[in-house]
């Protein structure tokens, strides 16, 4: 499984990117409960942002492209560790864990996003 740090996330968007398609942008796919997401969350930048918590996955797998980009996040990266797992398994070839969630986000990228 790759990981990256919420700091590295930058480079690993920009190695991401498609020249032939600018407009789809790298996912970074939010597993988080609700109740996290309303606490603290992070602004889309270079990517596009999408909740799913992590029970709902398997049941979503469809709204997911095999072939784009996933970076996934959660608190502390356990669960995210766990969703790209099961992508991985389910044929994504292209997903990450950003290795210490949320929590790290805050200190690495984002002051502003609450640490809880």
């Amino acid at each position: 499984m790759n990981s990256i740090t919420p700091a590295q996330l930058p480079d690993w968007l920009r190695q991401s990117s498609d020249p032939d398609a600018p407009e789809a942008l790298p996912v970074v796919l939010d597993v988080r409960e609700p109740w996290e997401l309303q606490t603290a969350s992070v602004k889309p930048d270079g990517f596009e942002l999408r909740a799913m918590p992590m029970r709902t996955v398997p049941a979503r797998l469809l709204e997911l492209d095999r072939h784009q980009p996933i970076a996934v996040l959660c608190h502390h990266g356990g669960r995210s560790a766990q969703v790209v797992q099961f992508l991985e398994g389910n044929g994504f070839t292209h997903v990450v864990n950003i290795h210490g969630g949320i929590h790290a986000w805050s200190q690495e990228r984002d002051p502003s996003v609450p640490v809880y």
